[in-house]
């Protein structure tokens, strides 16, 4: 069973087939999703079609998260971040994210950025939630975010591609590492990243409907691609299909507290 710790199916790429892209996933092996928030609007959306948190669609048992993408800083209001702890203090969503900081493409304001992050923290610190981050080009910044945390809050480099500088930060503070398709493309470069990750840290996403990997590049990614990266991750680590698999998938519970019947 492999578990998809990272994917968008709110995403209006997903609007016409999502109940067929669920039922891919499970016949691929894919029978857990985490299902990734971008702004209040989508974390509320994504609370509702998941229903009770670990329920099954097509197969496959899902559970969502609340938090406000980087990109989306700059529209960020008290009262969005009020929805999203909410979403959090109920039990509707298992983790404060995506959130994060991206110095790549800039579409917010760099100060607005932290400063959100930053409340985004906090949050987790008082719900108790880990936090899922996103970091792009704001390597020193992301370094200082975790760094100001108090012992105890936990949470995921989602879709890593950063310094061995970053991934000690995170490790020594007891965060979780994920690969996406990245990993797969004919650039990528840091097999010895991947390898140096413990068993017990390491999750494998999609972050679909983006990143799709080889063989399926160029097409819309989703969450029964898992399996192509699963095997250079794998491939990489010199462990098999399966252990990769239940590694992962048992981080991925450690992690967001997933719990439940598999579908």
């Amino acid at each position: 069973m492999l578990t998809d710790s990272h994917c968008h199916l709110g995403d209006e790429a997903f609007s016409e087939d999502r109940a067929a892209t669920l039922a891919r996933a499970a016949e691929a092996g894919v029978r857990r999703a985490v299902v990734i928030a971008s702004d209040a609007d989508d974390a509320e959306w994504i609370a509702g079609y998941v229903g009770s948190p670990g329920s099954a669609r097509e197969g496959v048992a899902l559970w969502g998260t609340a938090g406000i993408h980087p990109h989306h800083a700059g529209e960020a209001t008290p009262e969005m971040l009020a929805r999203i702890e909410a979403l959090l203090t109920s039990g509707d969503a298992v983790a404060v994210g995506e959130c994060g900081l991206d110095f790549h493409y800039d579409h917010a304001p760099r100060r607005t950025q932290i400063d959100l992050a930053r409340a985004q923290c906090e949050i987790a610190e008082r719900t108790g939630r880990p936090l899922v981050v996103h970091t792009r080009s704001a390597e020193s910044e992301t370094r200082a975010l975790l760094a100001g945390l108090p012992d105890g809050v936990r949470g995921v480099l989602h879709c890593f591609t950063g310094s061995e500088d970053l991934l000690r930060e995170a490790l020594t503070r007891g965060w979780y590492i994920s690969f996406s398709g990245i990993v797969t493309f004919r650039r990528y470069t840091d097999a010895g990243v991947v390898r140096s990750v413990p068993e017990d840290r390491i999750l494998i996403e999609t972050d679909s409907p983006y990143l799709a990997p080889v063989p399926h590049r160029g097409r819309r990614n989703e969450p029964a691609h898992l399996v192509a990266t699963c095997e250079v991750v794998a491939g990489m680590r010199e462990v098999s299909f399966r252990a990769l698999a239940e590694a992962t998938t048992r981080n991925a519970a450690t992690l967001f507290g997933l719990d439940g019947v598999d579908p």
